[in-house]
């Protein structure tokens, strides 16, 4: 597909979701927008999760780092332990900002702290994916990316480890389209295809 690189999608996840992750982004074409994954985990497991994912998908994974600039084919994942994890908008790029911050939702890193500043820096060229996981985490950001004109997916009640991370994001109205964990990559490219210009 041709490079959208003003958009950038964002996934959030906890329990169960280092396997919803893995079978979503193992779907995804190497050429398709930077997207940035906050799963609760803890520190030291998150590299070892973002190589396992490298091996497995066609874009590059890898744990994010603080200044890292977020580019198609490229999935950064949130560093586990005593960081959070944003984005900020750096002239034409996006760039991460993972940085010493109080937990949220009882989590460091949490998904809200993500979605929330996707909502702030992409606007409409957002996408935001909340997946299975324990918890609220994440249901508020989501709905900021919603607001602020983003496409939102949620992972639906019958492929969910655990129902309520989605759960909470749909009841609150956070989401545009609930759909099985393993028609999600399916969804979202449907999505990416329309976003593209016409063909000239």
């Amino acid at each position: 597909m041709k490079v959208l690189s003003s958009m950038l999608i964002a996934v959030g996840a906890s329990t169960g979701g280092t396997e919803a992750t893995v079978q979503i982004l193992s779907e995804l074409p190497g050429d398709i927008p930077g997207i940035l994954v906050t799963q609760h985990m803890p520190e030291g497991f998150t590299k070892m999760y973002a190589d396992r994912l490298d091996k497995l998908s066609k874009i590059d994974v890898r744990e994010a780092k603080d200044g890292d600039i977020i580019h198609p084919g490229l999935a950064l994942i949130a560093p586990g332990g005593d960081l959070q994890m944003k984005v900020l908008r750096d002239g034409s790029h996006y760039r991460v900002r993972c940085y010493p911050g109080e937990k949220v939702n009882g989590h460091r890193p949490s998904v809200d702290v993500l979605f929330h500043s996707v909502a702030e820096t992409a606007g409409q060229n957002g996408v935001g994916i909340i997946l299975t996981g324990m918890g609220r985490d994440g249901a508020q950001g989501l709905l900021h990316m919603r607001q602020s004109g983003a496409y939102t997916i949620g992972q639906d009640k019958e492929s969910s480890v655990v129902y309520g991370m989605p759960m909470a994001a749909h009841q609150i109205g956070a989401v545009c389209i609930q759909a099985p964990c393993q028609n999600i990559a399916s969804v979202l490219m449907t999505y990416l295809q329309k976003q593209l210009p016409p063909e000239t």
